[in-house]
């Protein structure tokens, strides 16, 4: 099975972000917006694609920081070696935290917009 990356379509920070990694980074994942995505079929919730970007393989579903951290491993060297450091703790424990605080705060960052904070049940339409 090809890994999925799955993101917040809907967020424009989320999408500059996959931007990056589709230009730079030589990953075998499929990338797509949770918003397109077949939930179920990848056995995610919608609750939790809303949360954090996932990374779904054969192994199961690792999300926010442990996903860039298998997103970094999947796109090989030089990428791979920050990728196994993000695994490791305390590093591991620090990384979390700022990918927290970055995801709380997605709207206020470059990018970012004001939906981007909102659930996506109260998002407006932005296709």
């Amino acid at each position: 099975m090809r890994p999925v990356l799955v993101f917040d379509g809907d967020c424009g920070f989320c999408t500059t972000c996959v931007r990056f990694v589709e230009r730079r980074l030589r990953t075998k994942a499929k990338i797509i917006a949770w918003q397109f995505a077949d939930l179920d079929e990848l056995g995610v919730t919608q609750a939790r694609a809303e949360y954090e970007l996932l990374w779904v393989e054969e192994r199961g579903v690792f999300g926010g920081a442990q996903a860039v951290a298998r997103l970094l491993i999947d796109a090989g060297l030089p990428w791979s070696a920050l990728g196994l450091l993000l695994r490791v703790p305390p590093v591991r424990w620090l990384v979390h935290g700022f990918y927290r605080v970055v995801a709380d705060n997605r709207g206020r960052l470059p990018g970012g917009t004001p939906a981007c904070a909102l659930p996506a049940d109260r998002r407006p339409l932005q296709r």
